[in-house]
């Protein structure tokens, strides 16, 4: 069987499904080409047509089945089922516990939950789950986000003294990550070197505080601003950021050592109930190869200068930090 490559638009859909799923030596180049056309045509043919497709793809080769599985995350049938849980117990395939996980009955996920082993199944499996307001969400199992997310897709609550628990255990767990801060500092690339980094800039990239606030949960994220308002106060006084901010450093070496500055000041500010004692010394925090040797001489020098002396020099070097003084309310030390 074969067909005109030239008209192949015109090629019926179900000649184009013979020639692929077809496993006669003659048809192997023709199976390509047929499959080529499928996929361009797949979203404008009728759902009868669709769920033969989808049928041969699930009999396919493993390049084939993922393609199958991304589309009934949306083009589902329950005749589907038998097939898709026959591959599933056989082969564990990730983008296949997708579409278990999205369609299959909830007594078929909470008998198998073991056999969902990849780090973001549980997430969804929990999205499905939680709708149940008696279903208990493991909490440990899910990170902040995901666990505020699922707070918020299942309409439950939660009280400010939790929502304030989050918050400043999302702020310790970076502390002393060191992985955290080469993340952090690629994205505040854009930051320029008057922007004093707090614990707050910790949260960038993530949605807690946004579902925080969904959740009815202002007043703890109110206090947690004033808090990281105090701590960013904290950090524009220290020692470590006058140094750096009339250092010589690069614009990266920058932006590491002052997040390295936050991670030390926001770890000092916590309560006592979010540290451990297994904790190492906060100090070590700030012994980075690229900029601390470079500026500790530096330190050295300012120690013996006086405040107001230091940030009388910064606002003649730089206007912008004069806002800054004057937001922090610091006025009367120059």
């Amino acid at each position: 069987m074969t067909y005109d490559k030239g008209k192949k638009h015109n090629t019926p859909v179900a000649t184009l499904i013979k020639i692929y799923v077809s496993k006669s030596f003659d048809y192997i180049s023709n199976a390509a080409d047929a499959r080529e056309e499928i996929l361009a045509r797949f979203d404008y043919l009728d759902w009868k047509d669709q769920k033969k497709i989808i049928s041969a793809f699930l009999d396919s080769n493993r390049m084939d089945r993922r393609w199958a599985y991304a589309k009934m995350l949306d083009y589902w049938d329950k005749s589907f089922e038998p097939k898709v849980k026959e591959l599933w117990e056989r082969l564990q395939e990730e983008t296949c516990s997708w579409v278990v996980i999205r369609h299959f009955p909830l007594e078929y996920l909470t008998q198998n939950m073991d056999m969902f082993t990849q780090d973001r199944d549980y997430f969804f499996i929990c999205q499905r789950l939680a709708e149940d307001k008696n279903y208990v969400i493991d909490k440990d199992s899910l990170s902040s986000e995901d666990y505020l997310a699922i707070l918020c897709h299942t309409d439950r609550r939660i009280t400010d003294e939790e929502a304030s628990d989050i918050l400043y255990r999302l702020v310790y767990s970076k502390c002393f990550d060191s992985h955290s801060c080469y993340v952090l500092t690629d994205r505040l690339a854009d930051k320029g070197r008057d922007t004093i980094i707090s614990p707050i800039d910790f949260l960038a990239g993530s949605r807690v505080i946004s579902y925080l606030k969904e959740l009815g949960c202002g007043h703890a994220v109110r206090l947690f601003d004033e808090w990281n308002g105090e701590v960013r106060k904290a950090i524009f006084n220290s020692p470590e950021f006058k140094t750096i901010y009339n250092s010589n450093l690069e614009d990266f070496n920058f932006r590491e050592g002052s997040i390295k500055i936050a991670q030390k000041y926001a770890y000092l500010a916590l309560d006592g109930k979010y540290k451990k004692p297994s904790d190492p010394d906060i100090e070590e925090v700030l012994q980075s190869r690229r900029w601390f040797v470079e500026t500790h001489h530096a330190e050295d020098e300012l120690r013996d200068r006086a405040s107001p002396a230091v940030l009388k020099e910064m606002i003649a070097s730089n206007p912008a930090v004069e806002k800054l003084v004057r937001g922090f309310d610091l006025g009367n030390q120059t």
